[in-house]
């Protein structure tokens, strides 16, 4: 299954979440390539749209390779016995730098929605490993929300594997047996730039 663009796809998501549409709910889009599908699916079920400011923590040895994930307030990190306490506070500051830089960036541009007993829906463009996502969700638990649902058009099948038992909902429209990107998926998977994700919060602002 080939998907014509990130339009195309989030139409499909948002047909298969309309069963959401009457509980209260918010989305949240992962920067930057999720944002065109998550205010299409927002739009659709007339939920507020977030972004996530979350950044995966990578492994020492590997980048790639998220053990956990940070918010500019909070962090989750999984035991690692050869990661070290002074390199997690070293990645912190890192990662909480960049996420800085974003949401200045993107500061005032949405009303920040309480997720506490929300359904929040988790929009990508799709997963390759999993792995950030896996630490998102964990992060996004301590806010207490109702429901955890991800929804993202492809998925690997390791990604799939390691997440279908940790929320509420996956909603993967195509697992491919043999999974090499997510952008092989797409027959236009243009570059999402961080002006079209202030054009897609303007909008989104307008709206509701």
């Amino acid at each position: 299954m080939i998907f014509k663009d990130r339009i195309e796809a989030a139409k499909l998501l948002a047909n298969k979440l309309s069963k959401y549409k009457d509980e209260p709910g918010v989305v949240m889009a992962v920067p930057k390539g999720g944002v065109p599908l998550a205010y299409i699916v927002a739009k659709e079920l007339d939920f507020p749209m977030q972004i996530i400011f979350t950044k995966k923590i990578g492994h020492p040895t590997n980048k790639e390779y998220a053990i956990g994930a940070a918010s500019l307030t909070d962090y989750f990190v999984e035991p690692h016995h050869e990661v070290s306490r002074e390199y997690i506070e070293q990645e912190l500051k890192l990662v909480r730098a960049k996420l800085q830089g974003m949401a200045d960036k993107f500061s005032g541009k949405y009303d920040t929605v309480d997720l506490k007993e929300k359904t929040v829906l988790i929009i990508d463009d799709g997963m390759a490993t999993g792995n950030t996502l896996l630490s998102t969700v964990q992060l996004l638990r301590k806010s207490y929300p109702a429901k955890i649902v991800i929804a993202v058009p492809v998925a690997s099948i390791e990604a799939v594997d390691k997440l279908k038992n940790k929320v509420d909902e996956l909603l993967v429209l195509h697992i491919p047996p043999y999974f090499e990107s997510v952008g092989s998926f797409y027959e236009n998977f243009d570059n999402v730039s961080e002006d079209d994700v202030l054009s897609y919060l303007e909008k989104m602002k307008g709206r509701i």
